[in-house]
C-alpha cells in the first residue's frame, strides 16, 4: 500500500510530502500534466513551507477555477496537512512567462488610454422641454 501524503496523527514528527499532494490535487486539472513543475522548500529548522508550482499560462483558469474555488479547496487541503506536522505553508503560481508578457502589454496599454483620455466637460444643460405633439 503507497505511503499517505499526510501523516497519519498529529504526534509525527514527520513532515508531509507537499510535492505529492500537490501533484495530485493539481494534476487531474490540467490538460498537458507534463508542464507541471513543483519546487518545494524549507529552512533547516523552520516551520515555514514555501511551495511553488509552475505550469502552462492557457491552464490557469482550470487551476483557478470558477471564482477562485478549485485553488481555494487546494490551499485549504494543503493547510489541514501542514497543521497536522505544525507548519504553516505558502503556495505560490507562477504561468508562463510568454502569458504574462502578454498580460503587461496590456496593462500599460489601458493605462496609456486612461491618461490620454480627455477630462469631461463640466457645462451641464438640462435637456429642452418638449412641447405637446400636433393633432
Amino acid at each position: 500500500m503507497p505511503e499517505s501524503p499526510v501523516p497519519s496523527s498529529p504526534s509525527s514528527a514527520k513532515s508531509p510530502d507537499y510535492t505529492s499532494l500537490v501533484r495530485l490535487l493539481i494534476e487531474p486539472l490540467l490538460e498537458s500534466p507534463g508542464s507541471l513543475k513543483i519546487n518545494c522548500e524549507q529552512a533547516n529548522q523552520s516551520k515555514r513551507v514555501w511551495i511553488r508550482v509552475a505550469f502552462e499560462g492557457a491552464e490557469q483558469g482550470r487551476v483557478f477555477g470558477r471564482g477562485g474555488r478549485n485553488i481555494q479547496a487546494i490551499r485549504r487541503l494543503l493547510d489541514v496537512a501542514a497543521k497536522e506536522a505544525n507548519q504553516s505553508v505558502y503556495l505560490d503560481i507562477y504561468g508562463s512567462q510568454d502569458r504574462h508578457r502578454q498580460d503587461d502589454r496590456r496593462d500599460r496599454g489601458s493605462d496609456d488610454k486612461r491618461r490620454s483620455r480627455k477630462p469631461r466637460s463640466r457645462n451641464f444643460s438640462p435637456p429642452k422641454p418638449v412641447g405637446k405633439p400636433r393633432s
